[in-house]
């Protein structure tokens, strides 16, 4: 059963996961450093899925230039990160939650029962959420108000 959803103003669960490259990747090593857009979706090589990285990766210098780093993660295996980031030439880090263990510690729900979920969050450089968008359809509302509550943060 999925832990209740992380919301604002919690404090965003740590996780050490393998990235595409076979490196790790632990959120808390960007505490005081980044503000991280944790962004969970449910699968590598789905028209909606593809189109959410691609416009995070036509974003990634704005959200960089903010002192923002974006992680991309779901369920699908190192080898098909590796494969999914070369074919879209995604400039961030996608991290493989096999076993969705991470996901159910975020409480990103499913759909439909079987779906993963498609979760955006934005975590200060203490380690605090300041912001949650959970939408299946709108993939450019994950984007934009991800980068509007960088910038924000920034400011």
């Amino acid at each position: 059963m999925a832990a209740p959803q992380i919301g604002l103003g919690d404090q965003a669960p740590d996780f050490t996961l393998p990235t595409q490259s076979g490196t790790e990747v632990t959120l808390s090593d960007f505490r005081d450093k980044k503000t991280v857009v944790l962004f969970f979706y449910p699968k590598d090589e789905t028209a909606g899925c593809t189109a959410e990285v691609c416009s995070f990766r036509d974003n990634y210098e704005v959200f960089t230039e903010a002192g923002a780093e974006v992680i991309g993660i779901s369920s699908d295996s190192v080898s098909s990160h590796e494969r999914f980031a070369g074919r879209y030439s995604l400039p961030f880090t996608l991290v493989s939650d096999e076993g969705g263990e991470i996901r159910k510690r975020y409480g990103v729900p499913s759909k439909l029962g079987i779906l993963p979920g498609r979760v955006t969050y934005v975590i200060d450089r203490s380690g605090v959420v300041r912001h949650v968008f959970n939408s299946m359809v709108n993939i450019n509302g994950h984007v934009k108000g991800a980068l509007k509550i960088v910038q924000e943060l920034q400011a």
